[in-house]
């Protein structure tokens, strides 16, 4: 008899508390403020694989998970071409996709990426800790991980939240 509202008060505490967290939109990360993990050797075929040192240049990079197959990656993709004219340094890491139609799809939409890395397994993923894509990691020019934004690169979310991460990134 009492193990159903014991069950309930679990609960409600629990709601409570994450209603109070910093940021209850957001997914922490333990990569932020450590040195970037590795990023597979393989690329996709036609295009540039990544170097080790790649994000220890001493230059700010991005480091999107894409897929051809997911949506919101499409919806995110001008923006990315916007930051590529703009010179900023992007590795696009395709997941969980075909050779065929990740190329076919950069072939059809510009290429935004410095290399593209190729991830059919998720291992990438998984060691940065990708739930799903799109996810842009921005990390410094030592290579240390900055920032992580979930979703596309666009609406209010990536205005008042990753906007201002990347501009004092590039300020440093």
């Amino acid at each position: 008899m009492a193990l159903p509202p014991l069950i309930f008060a679990a609960f409600a505490v629990l709601a409570f508390v994450g209603m109070y967290r910093e940021d209850p939109e957001g997914l922490p990360s333990t990569r932020v403020g450590q040195p970037a993990p590795p990023i597979t050797d393989a690329a996709l075929e036609g295009y540039a694989g990544l170097a080790p040192d790649a994000l220890s240049s001493g230059e700010v990079t991005l480091v999107n998970f894409w897929a051809s197959w997911c949506p919101p990656c499409r919806v995110e993709h001008p923006q990315l071409l916007e930051y590529q004219a703009q010179g900023l340094r992007i590795v696009g890491v395709n997941i969980k996709d075909q050779a065929g139609n990740a190329a076919k799809y950069l072939a059809e939409e510009e290429n935004p990426f410095i290399a593209v890395p190729f991830d059919p397994a998720g291992r990438t993923a998984i060691d940065w800790g990708v739930t799903a894509p799109p996810e842009t990691f921005i990390v410094d020019g030592e290579g240390v991980v900055l920032h992580r934004f979930t979703g596309p690169l666009t609406g209010t979310e990536f205005e008042t939240r990753f906007v201002p991460e990347l501009d004092a990134a590039l300020a440093q």
